[in-house]
């Protein structure tokens, strides 16, 4: 299939991958810098933390209008405006001057990232000729921007200043902006998805395609509150639990760096294995196993919980092309862009309950003990989702 945009599709496909580090990298930055920010702002870990909800919620309720436009107008643009917007709210949070500013840029940071998974992956699955290999490269380009989000700002919080940390990635995004867009000119771009039904195979049962919905719809949710709590957290996790370990800044950003670097490669793995294997199978194998880890990790300290640290997150970010490769599988080109952006609507806004999960249970009497005990038995119900999913491989037609 030729790819959604002028250009040729390994170089369409190079800037999707770029565009999903940037997207992860951006939302994460803050949870780092935080730590830092007590003495500019002059507020505590969960006050500050709190500002970062509205880029939570934006992040997720963009993923709507996004997808709606990246079908109805044009994948191509969203994306540009995608790279530039992104890098604009990146730089204006590091520009921030008080508490009111900064809650702003990061809102404007997750509007602009709310575009790119709606649109991103499902011009990435419009061209892919292995729909599970290509999601698992993507995904590691993701997690790579997870990953960096901590050791970048951590890094040059302590070395240069946490206004660094954002402007520095703020520019290499408007620079990937300015590159795809004139690219995309260059190869002629492209208009909107034309409206077809097709698919691979019949269409499912009434039945099935309600279990179907309702699997997607509570894995999501649910995947999207564990995801969120883990990424987010886990440098105040580590900096509580790494006390021989990590006694600097520095040091915990680079075992979060670490961990979530490592943890990404693993959506290759699951990706080649959703190619081969029903979604069940590898769908529930993987969340039984990580349901457990989450209870180890609750009591957890220094070594130990860098040993249940590393395979917790392989799972937690190898379930993702899960998420997605069933809708690839199973819905009409035309039509995944919307049916993406009400996923990530669902999964990234209940996920922006995250922000204040974490501050509840860091002040509580339970601290992050009870924090973990709460994923590992949401764990278990995206587990049992994945008995929801139909036998079949089949391509469900628009309604």
């Amino acid at each position: 299939m030729p790819p959604a945009t002028g250009m040729p599709a390994r170089t369409n496909f190079l800037f999707l991958n770029v565009g999903h580090f940037f997207a992860h990298l951006m939302m994460l930055i803050y949870p780092t810098v935080v730590l830092a920010l007590a003495e500019d702002f002059g507020r505590g870990y969960g006050d500050l933390l709190a500002l970062s909800i509205y880029g939570f919620v934006a992040f997720g309720a963009g993923s709507l209008p996004a997808g709606w436009l990246g079908d109805r107008v044009s994948r191509t643009t969203m994306m540009t405006v995608f790279f530039l917007g992104i890098g604009a709210a990146a730089v204006l949070a590091g520009l921030a001057r008080s508490p009111l500013h900064m809650a702003v840029a990061l809102a404007l940071v997750g509007l602009f990232g709310s575009i790119y998974h709606p649109v991103g992956i499902a011009m990435l699955t419009a061209q892919a000729t292995r729909v599970g290999r290509d999601l698992g490269i993507n995904g590691v380009f993701g997690n790579l921007g997870v990953a960096f989000a901590a050791i970048l700002a951590a890094a040059m919080t302590e070395h240069i200043s946490w206004r660094a940390a954002f402007i520095v990635p703020g520019a290499g995004a408007l620079v990937a902006g300015v590159a795809y867009a004139a690219l995309a000119r260059r190869g002629g771009g492209a208009g909107p998805v034309a409206a077809r039904a097709g698919g691979s195979g019949a269409r499912l049962a009434a039945r099935d395609q309600l279990r179907l919905l309702a699997a997607i719809a509570v894995a999501a949710a649910a995947g999207g509150v564990i995801f969120n709590v883990t990424t987010i957290g886990l440098p105040k996790v580590f900096e509580e639990r790494l006390p021989t370990v990590a006694p600097s800044m520095t040091d915990i950003g680079g075992w979060v760096t670490a961990v979530l670097a490592v943890a990404g490669f693993s959506q290759i793995a699951i990706g080649y294995l959703i190619d081969r294997y029903p979604f069940r199978l590898v769908f529930f194998g993987v969340l039984a196993v990580e349901a457990p880890l989450h209870y180890l990790a609750a009591t957890a300290l220094d070594w130990t919980m860098l040993g249940v640290a590393l395979p917790l997150m392989l799972l937690v970010f190898g379930s993702i092309p899960i998420y997605d490769a069933i809708v690839a599988r199973y819905v009409a080109d035309a039509w995944r862009a919307r049916v993406y952006a009400a996923k990530y609507v669902l999964s990234l806004g209940v996920s922006a309950l995250a922000v204040p999960l974490i501050g509840w249970f860091h002040a509580s009497l339970q601290g992050f003990a009870g924090l973990f005990e709460t994923l590992a038995v949401l764990a278990m119900v995206v587990g049992l989702c994945a008995l929801l999913l139909p036998a079949e491989r089949r391509a469900v037609a628009p309604a």
